[in-house]
């Protein structure tokens, strides 16, 4: 079996791991890169409409307090207060960081960073690269992490966080897993794990992830000992593609509308004017005129309502599908034709130009887009301290979309890319440190578990006559799809619980044909078990928190329960079979004083 010995080893290439793999050699770790699908591959190059950092570079007045304050109320206060501040006080730095590797960002007219509007914050702060920025910055930090030297495994995928458990405390000791091509196994000795493997869309029948996104990190976080937070928030996107069906659900990036675009129904009319919630009246047009009014003057006016956070967009667009004012495809429309010329909009938007006009054969210089709800994004992830992004399990970290605390219920959009690079940084350093404090005397990788993780994993093999992976992913999918969605009930969850259960037991006796080498349905078997406990952890979450708040909303819970769900998070781990999770309640971290004015309201 092949093996390596390196001091970190980062799961995931994607904008969170390579900053995490560039901190950690920088500060002298001997570090690994490993990756599910090519380098430079990555699902964060469709994060497209920028980067979230208070530069103060269109507008001065900007600062990183008010973007801690739009990011905490945009995650309506359940957010990890500290990590809200680390991100809103570094992500400035970070940004201009990736400029001076080589970073090519679009300018202002005084040659400075450009910024845009995005919703939920409250002044144009994401710096960008057309609608193309996450690409931009993939390409950055593969190149940064290339120049420097950083050993890279590709096409490898980690099935398991191997652990030391002598001394009566579980640390990290190493993973295991195997290469994708050839089938062959590969165990990397190392006492720091960083987990940066993103999110859980594929659970979704309807999502905008890509294929790599099957809850890898959170269920290696949940199998070695660690705690996931948040998990009950899921964002659905307000616009992802709904035709042709070969598409449906690809992002439609929400720099649309900070560029102007509109949001209209069957009928012609803005709806969203009629979905503005109370908490954000104070500063969100009631009127076109004062709405389109503030493109030009953002001080002296109050945003227009299709910049609202990205849960209050997804309700209403789904409210008015259901009211039956959708467009012929079961979406809404997105206009921005008729409010920019075609030439602004080619500049600014150019990836979605030529999106909808090979995909979709829709000009949107001269006609509106079909779009409606996709799922995006989880705010929940692994529990980790918001200094060193270390969780419970000593020498394990997680990172970027994995991770959960930072967005509390509900991420604004740009925060995600400036999460990667803060985050990343911290974590790599971290992991570096902690690598280093240990000696020569470290964790040891148990040749029992790695033949357990080599058991485990050839186990479909060894079924006859069992079911096809592929059919009881189909059949996750819908479920999550219909019952675990955007609107939720009491009834609909414990009907997933029970469907969840019963994939369990299809999943024990699923069976793989062929050989190891390159073996799409081995690789979803695997990906399956991933799935499947994350998907409970979700649903189980979602069960319990009885209230709407940010990407959670409950049909028979539609108010926010600020007394009593305001001041907890959800927190969910295994249970003692290994095979299912158990749910507890912890108070959220008290703010301190200092911070607390950013809320109070102007006497």
């Amino acid at each position: 079996m092949e093996r390596h010995t390196y001091d970190v080893v980062v799961i995931g290439a994607g904008g969170a791991g390579l900053r995490a793999a560039i901190a950690s050699h920088e500060a002298g770790a001997r570090t690994a890169l490993v990756c599910k699908s090519l380098l430079g591959k990555a699902h964060t190059v469709m994060a497209e409409g920028g980067i979230a950092a208070a530069m103060g570079n269109r507008w001065p007045e900007d600062n990183w307090e008010v973007h801690f304050r739009d990011t905490m109320r945009g995650g309506k206060m359940l957010n990890n207060w500290r990590m809200a501040q680390l991100h809103a006080q570094e992500a400035p730095e970070r940004v201009q960081e990736l400029e001076d590797w080589g970073a090519l960002f679009d300018r202002t007219e005084d040659g400075l960073i450009s910024q845009r509007d995005f919703g939920g914050h409250k002044y144009a702060r994401l710096a960008h690269v057309g609608d193309r920025t996450g690409l931009e910055m993939i390409r950055t930090l593969q190149q940064r992490a290339v120049q420097l030297g950083i050993d890279v495994f590709m096409e490898c995928t980690i099935t398991e966080v191997l652990l030391d458990r002598g001394a009566g405390e579980a640390k990290v000791s190493g993973a295991f897993g195997y290469w994708r091509e050839s089938g062959r196994f590969i165990t990397f000795e190392a006492p720091s794990v960083i987990l940066a493997t993103g999110g859980i869309g594929k659970s979704f029948k309807v999502t905008s992830n890509s294929w790599e996104y099957t809850g890898d990190g959170h269920a290696l976080a949940l199998r070695a000992g660690a705690a996931l937070i948040n998990m009950e928030f899921v964002q659905f996107h307000p616009t992802g593609m709904v035709w042709p069906p070969s598409v449906k659900g690809l992002l439609v990036t929400e720099s649309v509308r900070g560029d102007g675009g509109i949001l209209r129904n069957s009928e012609g009319k803005r709806f969203m004017f009629d979905y503005i919630p109370e908490f954000f009246r104070s500063e969100t047009a009631d009127t076109e005129e004062e709405a389109d009014r503030w493109y030009d003057d953002k001080k002296n006016n109050r945003r227009p309502p299709e910049l609202l956070p990205r849960d209050e967009v997804a309700r209403a667009i789904n409210s008015e599908i259901k009211a039956g004012r959708g467009s012929p495809h079961g979406g809404i429309f997105l206009d921005i034709a008729s409010r920019r010329d075609p030439e602004f909009i080619r500049k600014r938007l150019p990836s979605m130009y030529h999106q909808f006009k090979e995909l979709a054969d829709v000009d949107i210089t001269a006609e509106p887009m079909e779009i409606g709800p996709t799922c995006h994004y989880v705010m929940g992830g692994v529990e980790v301290d918001p200094d060193t992004q270390e969780s419970a399990v000593t020498g394990l970290y997680a990172v970027g979309e994995c991770s959960g605390g930072m967005h509390g219920s509900n991420r604004l959009g740009g925060n995600s890319l400036g999460d990667l690079l803060v985050f990343g940084k911290l974590a790599g350093e971290a992991a570096s440190a902690y690598a280093s404090s240990l000696g020569p005397a470290r964790p040891a990788v148990s040749e029992q578990d790695v033949k357990a993780a080599s058991a485990s994993a050839l186990a479909p093999f060894e079924v006859e006559g069992g079911e096809n992976p592929y059919s009881i992913q189909s059949d996750l999918q819908q479920s999550m799809n219909d019952l675990v969605g955007i609107i939720r009930t009491g009834a609909e969850l414990e009907q997933s619980l029970a469907e969840i259960e019963a994939f369990k037991e299809r999943a024990k006796t699923m069976v793989v044909e062929g050989h190891r080498q390159y073996n799409p349905g081995w690789h979803l078997s695997i990906d399956l078990r991933n799935m499947l406990i994350v998907s409970e952890s979700i649903a189980r979450a979602a069960l319990a928190r009885e209230e709407s708040r940010g990407g959670h909303t409950r049909d028979d819970f539609p108010e926010t329960d600020h007394e009593v769900w305001g001041r907890k998070n959800l927190i969910v781990s295994l249970d003692d079979t290994g095979d299912g999770v158990v749910l507890t309640e912890k108070p959220l971290p008290q703010m301190p004083d200092e911070l607390k004015k950013y809320f109070e309201e102007p006497k």
